[in-house]
């Protein structure tokens, strides 16, 4: 039997307790100057707004919590979970784009960022945490599932449709950061110039902390201690690992980030990986999708992009990249 790591209620308490100081990320702030700060359970995450005033915060959730009513897979009535259930869908124009450009980072990364990964996460157990290794048969099968080419769409009419029966979506490195990235634009348009949003791990560092950059702290990988600390203005940041979710069986760890190409958890030789881009939605992806290609084969991905590693964990030898 796998031996899971740590059940949901446990995790669930953990990242709660360390969000911003033993988590992917934590934030320092100064004390000479009044920073707000609130948490809300947001798109399956802890969702954390730092700013110097109420107004902002509320702002930036308002807009957060719209995005999820959208595209949050753990929101029964958002439209990818419509799309999910019935195979077929007329979505919104945000929706649509957002889709569409998670098509094109599948195309850009060749097949390592796939938001169709959905039906392997379930094959695995990593949805109920019932955690099992298929076997291959059972995973060439699901493969046939996987693949957002065989996500058709018609732009005209917005419509959104799966080639194969039982295909489905999952936005989860993607949504987040493009959540992100909106509420820190409803900000922008308010005139607000300082303030800090992390969703789960995925950062933007809008503006400064009263004339100092934001600081954020990078987690060791299975270790509660920060190994690293960046300091960032006007910058998203995005950190992938294979420590967050993940279970144990015959002495073999399984993590939840897959090759979709494969149908097996990425097997890169990297453990932990962080991102900085411009924006939310672009870190976020290309996390996953170093992730899953490794350091090498993403170099040009990396400037297509124009972001950069700013850290990475090797598996058997852990160093800075």
């Amino acid at each position: 039997m796998a031996r899971v790591v740590k059940n949901y209620k446990e995790m669930k308490i953990f990242r709660f307790l360390i969000l911003f100081i033993s988590s992917l990320f934590f934030v320092s702030c100064i004390k000479q100057s009044r920073l707000y700060s609130q948490t809300q359970l947001l798109m399956g995450t802890y969702v954390e707004i730092i700013a110097d005033s109420k107004e902002a915060i509320k702002i930036a959730f308002d807009e957060m919590k719209r995005i999820e009513l959208l595209l949050s897979k753990y929101n029964p009535n958002s439209e990818i979970s419509l799309l999910n259930r019935e195979g077929k869908a007329r979505v919104s124009l945000e929706t649509f784009l957002i889709i569409k450009k998670a098509k094109e980072f599948y195309k850009e990364s060749e097949g390592a960022f796939d938001i169709t990964v959905c039906p392997l996460l379930k094959l695995w157990g990593f949805d109920t945490r019932n955690y099992r290794v298929p076997t291959d048969d059972e995973i060439q099968k699901v493969l046939e599932l996987v693949g957002s080419d065989k996500i058709l769409m018609d732009e005209e009419n917005r419509i959104v449709e799966f080639k194969e029966k039982n295909m489905c979506i999952d936005l989860g490195a993607i949504a987040k950061g493009y959540a992100v990235d909106c509420a820190i634009k409803r900000l922008k348009e308010k005139k607000i110039r300082n303030a800090l949003i992390n969703a789960g791990g995925d950062i933007y560092c809008l503006g400064d902390k009263f004339g100092k950059l934001w600081q954020i702290g990078i987690r060791e990988p299975f270790q509660k201690k920060i190994r690293k600390v960046i300091r960032l203005k006007d910058k998203a940041v995005a950190t992938s690992g294979d420590y967050e979710s993940y279970f144990l069986k015959d002495n073999k760890t399984y993590g939840h980030i897959f090759d979709p190409r494969t149908g097996f958890p990425a097997e890169s030789g990297i453990s932990s990986v962080t991102v900085v881009a411009d924006d939310c939605l672009t870190a976020d992806a290309l996390a996953t999708a170093l992730f899953v290609l490794g350091i090498e084969k993403s170099k040009s991905l990396l400037k297509r992009y124009n972001a950069g590693i700013e850290d990475v964990v090797f598996k058997e030898r852990k160093k800075n990249g």
